[in-house]
């Protein structure tokens, strides 16, 4: 399966018109065959702490553009927002994958970031998330998820790829890549991390978006401007791996 991760800028707490923005670069990554398209973490608005502003509603318009996405190029297409439910008193950082015949799955943050106090804004969700898209296994998290390995070491089993959209600053740029090749190599699985670029609340984000295979080799990666990645992500591939290097069955909880 071809899946493309797509590092773009953000118009800081603007759904409307980064999503508009957005409509022309999901069709190219579709065009260029492309099954599976992930977005970065709050790729509509930003990596925002200002709930009442920027979060919506399960159904609501950044819900709608996802689903409009897919269904309109064929295709999943997912990314991270800030999501309200009714009776919630917090909004929780949602990653949410829509399939081409309306299919929602959808993962709650479980790691708030609370160096930039998130965990006051956000709810953490409760529990990870696999889904089999065409045959491949694909675990969802988000950004800060990355620094706990045991949430991925979990999953790993029934896992071919872990999607992983990100706000992650150039301060920390360093740890973005080392951290995404270290949870392909442990877990013998492809990861696809997909960061923003551009800068937004005095943080400048260097992209670095990055596709890796289950032996750590980096298959696709940007630098720091707007770009489309792809890499073909084979289910057979992460098998015979672990077939070859039987590691995982050592794993001690």
């Amino acid at each position: 399966m071809k899946m493309a991760a797509i590092q773009h800028d953000v118009t800081w707490q603007d759904g409307p018109v980064t999503t508009q923005a957005l409509r022309p670069r999901i069709q190219l990554a579709a065009d260029g065959g492309a099954r599976v398209i992930v977005l970065p973490e709050m790729f509509a608005t930003g990596f925002s702490m200002d709930t009442a502003l920027i979060a919506q509603r399960p159904d609501g318009q950044i819900a709608t553009f996802l689903h409009d996405s897919a269904a309109d190029n064929s295709c999943w297409v997912g990314g991270s927002f800030a999501c309200v439910a009714d009776g919630t008193p917090l909004a929780t950082n949602r990653f949410m994958i829509a399939g081409p015949a309306g299919e929602t799955v959808w993962y709650d943050k479980i790691h708030p970031f609370t160096y930039a106090q998130e965990h006051l804004a956000y709810s953490p969700g409760t529990s990870t998330e696999v889904v089999d898209i065409e045959g491949v296994r694909c675990a969802l998290f988000v950004c800060y998820d990355l620094r706990f390995a045991n949430d991925f070491w979990k999953v790993a089993p029934d896992t071919d790829v872990y999607l992983v959209p990100a706000n992650w600053p150039s301060t920390r740029a360093h740890h973005w890549r080392s951290l995404l090749v270290a949870r392909a190599i442990e877990n013998q699985a492809y990861v696809v991390g997909c960061n923003r670029v551009g800068t937004a609340d005095k943080l400048d984000y260097q992209g670095d978006s990055m596709m890796i295979d289950p032996l750590g080799r980096t298959l696709a990666q940007a630098t720091h401007s707007e770009a489309i990645l792809f890499a073909e992500i084979d289910p057979v591939v992460v098998a015979s791996t672990r077939n070859r290097f039987p590691f995982l069955a050592d794993r001690r909880p």
